[in-house]
């Protein structure tokens, strides 16, 4: 049971929520096509607490995507998240980026994977079962023809993200499902945050750093 303030700057998107009990009760975003988050993320948290007419210091936490996305994206939530912490003296809670992306599907009958562009043919990707429960690890990864061949010829595939698009160039697939225009926010982080709450998961603030991937692996093609 708790009022917390989410920060989602991983992508272009920049998204700020204020939740109570795992519920948004306020979210604040722009996904503006360059990144904007220096000049609007305070904007938008103090936009968040003038509509709820709560104040800073009522929060209970403060919540913040932790990657893998835009190095500077991260870098400017998660400076700020720490700021809050220290000035209102709240707990730091961190939440998976694609696994807050993972819950924008809903009602499925397969796998999940949440993928945010990188460059060329590379991504940040996860698998997740339908339950949205892990099932593969975060992995940067580079795409090709074959790339989650396995997975598709025995499941349901739903891929969301950013990196979509170069996806669904390369794989022709009866089983997946391409889910365009999807970008992380900070709606899905409320119930994630919730979650973390209630189990006191949260963060050494003085020494939190985002979750930066940048070793890429490429996906074997079948022989």
């Amino acid at each position: 049971m708790a009022l917390v303030l989410n920060i989602e700057t991983a992508t272009t998107n920049c998204s700020v929520s204020l939740s109570k009990d795992g519920e948004t009760l306020v979210l604040k975003e722009d996904n503006s096509l360059e990144y904007s988050h220096a000049e609007t993320l305070h904007l938008f948290i103090d936009e968040v607490f003038k509509i709820s007419n709560i104040k800073p210091s009522e929060i209970d936490a403060i919540a913040v995507s932790k990657g893998p996305g835009s190095y500077t994206g991260l870098r400017i939530g998660v400076s700020s998240a720490k700021g809050l912490c220290f000035a209102l003296n709240k707990p730091l809670i961190s939440i998976s980026t694609l696994e807050s992306l993972a819950h924008q599907v809903k009602h499925t009958d397969g796998l999940i994977i949440p993928m945010l562009d990188a460059r060329r043919l590379e991504v940040y990707s996860a698998i997740y079962n339908s339950n949205l429960e892990l099932h593969r690890d975060i992995k940067a990864e580079i795409l090709s023809e074959d790339s989650y061949a396995d997975l598709l010829e025995t499941n349901k595939v739903y891929f969301i993200g950013n990196g979509v698009s170069k996806t669904e160039t390369l794989i022709n697939h009866h089983n997946a499902v391409f889910i365009e225009g999807k970008l992380p926010s900070a709606n899905e982080m409320s119930l994630l945050a919730e979650l973390k709450y209630k189990k006191s998961d949260t963060e050494d603030v003085a020494y939190f750093e985002p979750y930066y991937l940048k070793d890429f692996v490429a996906l074997k093609k079948k022989k």
